[in-house]
């Protein structure tokens, strides 16, 4: 069996590969190749901490195993990230434990490369403005990854705890692009592009808020009674999602669902507009909307792909089980 420490993760997958990864994974959910089972996500009553699993196989790629983690909010207080998870590849020929990689690095590039390939497929060509709600650890790989897609002039941004959004500024100045922190209003009004990426259980941005033609990329709702946007937002949008069954469960699509204001056969895989098989975004004046719950095939493509150039460059630990 094989080990990747955390640590040496950085030096082995950049966030082309990884959206590459992700990319390959929708396509393939979409063509029937890769499936995920059921996810298990609950409030452990310890720490206000969120744990679960998340597993699948992909058929194609021979990629079977699951992520166990979750989110600790006094993390930060520790020195420590938020999100913590581990993934666990076995040999889809044996049962065996193929692999034991770190997984909190690639959860903030796999979750950022899922965004960035609902930008590439749905967002408008002449996007130019950049819009963050959340300025969380995971906000800087959102933002990093949705400028490989579109040409931004700038990127505004809303956070419930202002003194954070210097992440945002931080980040943006990186990418060489102007940042302003805006009220919700203003972002709305103002965004091409819109990635919220919080935790929050009440809805943040509200239909009334935004303007016709803005892809949304909602990528904080996970769990059970999370909710970022408004369920009348959805409503009006045409909404895609990296699995029907997880957005209608555990994601934003959960709330418009519930309340009838839309059927879960309206909700369209990304990876159907992948392929070909969906049109995608129908106008310009079209609001499209990306429900990223986040699946497991996805920290399976990209650790797997660790696996292979640890092994490769020697990094990876090899021990007996």
């Amino acid at each position: 069996m094989w080990i990747v420490p955390e640590a040496k993760i950085a030096d082995l997958i950049t966030a082309e590969a990884s959206f590459a990864a992700v990319e390959a994974v929708f396509a393939a959910m979409a063509r029937g190749d890769a499936y995920n089972f059921p996810v298990i996500r609950e409030a452990i009553g310890h720490g206000d901490a969120l744990y679960g699993f998340k597993s699948g196989f992909d058929r194609a790629g021979l990629n079977l195993g699951l992520k166990s983690g979750g989110y600790w909010p006094g993390n930060a207080n520790k020195g420590l990230t938020n999100h913590q998870s581990t993934v666990f590849l076995f040999d889809a020929d044996t049962g065996q434990c193929r692999a034991v990689v770190g997984g909190n690095l690639l959860t903030a590039l796999r979750t950022a490369a899922a965004s960035s390939v609902s930008i590439k497929h749905l967002a408008r060509q002449d996007a130019r403005v950049l819009g963050m709600i959340g300025a969380g650890h995971q906000s800087a790989f959102q933002m990093r990854a949705a400028a490989q897609q579109r040409n931004f002039d700038k990127v505004i941004g809303w956070n419930y705890h202002p003194e954070m959004l210097s992440r945002l500024a931080d980040t943006a100045g990186e990418l060489g692009l102007p940042f302003e922190a805006v009220d919700l209003d203003r972002l709305g009004a103002e965004a091409d592009v819109i990635i919220s990426i919080t935790s929050s259980f009440d809805p943040i941005l509200k239909a009334s808020q935004v303007t016709p033609g803005t892809h949304i990329a909602c990528m904080g709702t996970d769990t059970k009674g999370k909710q970022e946007v408004e369920a009348e937002l959805v409503a009006k949008a045409s909404v895609f999602t990296d699995e029907v069954a997880q957005s209608v469960s555990i994601g934003e699509c959960q709330h418009a669902v519930a309340a009838g204001l839309i059927a879960e056969g309206a909700i369209n895989e990304l990876g159907a507009v992948i392929n070909g098989t969906h049109p995608g975004r129908g106008s310009q004046d079209e609001i499209t909307l990306f429900d990223g719950t986040g699946v497991g095939l996805q920290d399976l493509a990209v650790a797997a792909a660790v696996v292979d150039l640890a092994i490769a460059r020697g990094i990876a630990v090899e021990v007996d089980f």
